[in-house]
């Protein structure tokens, strides 16, 4: 019987930032500089959520709360968000829940 061994890449763990808690990864500094201004990061950290989910966050912030517009820098926080506080390969899914409908 023959066995072929195939090396087994996983994505070692990034380290975080000690100030902040985000995963230090391309991009974090500008998630930092923008997601900080109004909440901690925790509110980040603490959530898993696909890349449209993000979006759709984005989007309700900037609608309710004033966030500025991103332009440029709305797609590398979009790429940071999805690539590490995705809902994939979490056991436990936290994510927000849907926004409360008001009549």
């Amino acid at each position: 019987m023959l066995l072929i061994i195939l090396p087994v890449y996983a994505r070692q763990p990034l380290p975080n930032d000690p100030d902040t808690g985000l995963a230090i990864d391309s991009n974090w500094e500008q998630v930092r500089a923008v997601c900080t201004i109004c909440h901690s990061a925790k509110l980040v950290t603490q959530n898993r959520m696909s890349r449209q989910a993000w979006l759709d966050t984005i989007r309700w912030m900037q609608k309710e709360h004033g966030l500025i517009a991103l332009n440029d820098l709305e797609a590398p926080i979009l790429d940071y968000l999805a690539r590490n506080y995705n809902v994939r390969g979490h056991s436990k899914i936290r994510s927000r829940r849907r926004n409360l409908e008001l009549n």
